[in-house]
């Protein structure tokens, strides 16, 4: 049997021929496709009954601390017709006056052309993509303000649409890599922001009273003189939110935290909250050990939601009162040696965002543990162990002791648990255990409120 294809020499070429028009034909096919879209695409229309379609007519920003650039937003503006549209321009209403800058489909509005852009087409069934920013000015006042403009288009029909554009903005003092030169007192009814390190040298002392510091990305106290605080509040800047239920507020990692360094002693902290920093909230280095100078001294003092540790001290001398140390990454309180006393506070390890989070309550001896002492405390968590005693000197005494506490940790009954008196044991078992003994414990949400239920057997310990 002999096959025809094989005996026709030039089958091959017909084949490739064969193939070769298949492809210019589709392609003829696709272009004719693309000229038509594209004739469709560029009718236009000039009709005044034509508009744009925008999601809303008001862009809501956050708030943002005068001076200080905000967070970028964005929004779609569609053409839903069936023709074309053609912008004549689109500019801001109040010029450069309100601080807020512009991108229309990748177009700024400059300045130096009146705050606009002209000549945008947008094509039928088309959309282009808004950005906005704002860095409001100072206007001299306490509280929060609003700061808005129109986005005005005008089409080439002479229809004019608006978006309001508006944010609230707050006057704030800014602080830019501060190291102080003597003896200093910070008290202020405004904000104050602080970029980069604020550095109290050796033998200066800083005192914060009645005030609010924001701290920018990476910032941070460096402490080698004396910090003592009253009634102050230490956080991130990004007054935004991460979702529109998650406030940048309530994540962790927005700064950098308060760095004793091993010259600084005599600190002070009273009636103040740090949260949500990025690296451990309180760190004191390392120091000759003084047993009868306090180099941290913490009373009715909140350390919330950090990355890091809450406080960690080594060979350090230090005193925790009335204080809530809560959701670190790390260890909510690491003792490595020196001398620790810790009175009535709520030591809660909830950490939402890492399941390989640290203890409670951690304390080594590998520095000399002069002393750990507890009393009156609730130590609980996640976990069914959240107290980690470790004796990685086994020449030296692990020396500590628990009393009137509650603890989240298996009971000792070897030799060391007359170290512990008077102690409420929590299990996974008990009814009542962990986040329940909580008034607040909301993991979607992420907030937190420590102060005990009516249902707790905690009752008379802890901070409230």
């Amino acid at each position: 049997m002999h096959n025809k294809k094989e005996e026709n020499p030039f089958y091959p070429m017909m084949k490739r021929i064969s193939f070769f028009r298949i492809v210019i034909y589709c392609a003829l096919c696709i272009m004719h496709y693309a000229f038509a879209s594209c004739e469709d695409d560029d009718s236009f229309s000039s009709s005044s009954s034509l508009r744009l379609t925008f999601k809303a007519d008001t862009l809501q920003m956050d708030t943002v601390f005068s001076r200080s650039a905000s967070s970028t937003y964005g929004f779609w503006v569609y053409n839903n017709n069936s023709e074309g549209l053609r912008l004549s321009s689109v500019r801001l209403a109040k010029g450069n006056q309100t601080g807020f800058r512009v991108n229309v489909d990748g177009s700024y509005l400059d300045n130096s052309n009146g705050s606009q852009v002209n000549n945008l087409e947008i094509r039928r069934k088309d959309s282009i993509l808004v950005f906005v920013e704002i860095t409001p000015a100072d206007a001299h006042q306490l509280e929060p303000r609003i700061v808005e403009d129109d986005l005005v288009f005008t089409l080439e029909s002479g229809t004019i649409q608006k978006v309001n554009l508006r944010a609230w903005a707050w006057d704030a003092e800014r602080l830019d890599n501060l190291t102080l030169q003597h003896d200093t007192v910070i008290t202020s009814e405004r904000p104050i922001i602080v970029f980069g390190r604020l550095t109290i040298p050796q033998d200066v002392t800083l005192t914060l009273t009645h005030t609010t510091l924001f701290f920018h990305d990476q910032a941070g106290i460096d402490v080698k003189g004396t910090l003592i605080t009253d009634s102050c509040l230490l956080r991130g800047d990004r007054l935004d939110d991460m979702f529109s239920y998650l406030p940048y507020d309530r994540v962790s990692g927005q700064w950098s935290g308060v760095h004793f360094f091993e010259t600084s002693t005599r600190n002070i902290l009273t009636d103040t909250e740090i949260r949500n920093t990025g690296d451990d909230a309180i760190l004191c280095d390392s120091a000759v050990f003084d047993g009868d100078v306090l180099r941290l001294d913490m009373l009715r003092c909140i350390v919330h939601n950090g990355e890091g540790a809450g406080v960690a001290c080594r060979n350090a001398n230090i005193r925790l009162h009335e204080c809530q140390i809560t959701n670190m990454g790390g260890d909510c309180v690491a003792i490595e040696g020196g001398k620790a006393e810790i009175h009535r506070c709520t030591i809660a390890q909830f950490y939402p965002y890492d399941a390989d989070r640290g203890a409670a309550l951690l304390f080594t001896n590998t520095l000399p543990l002069q002393s750990l002492f507890c009393d009156s405390t609730i130590i609980t968590g996640y976990a069914d162990d959240v107290v980690m005693g470790i004796q990685t000197d086994t020449a030296q005494v692990l020396e500590y002791r628990f009393m009137h506490t509650l603890l989240r940790t298996p009971k000792v009954e070897t030799a060391d648990s007359v170290r512990f008196s008077n102690i409420i044991w929590e299990s996974p078992k008990d009814s009542i255990q962990g986040t329940r003994h909580f008034r607040l414990i909301d993991e979607d949400n992420l907030i937190y409120d420590f102060h005990l239920d009516s249902l707790s057997t905690a009752q008379g310990l802890g901070c409230y």
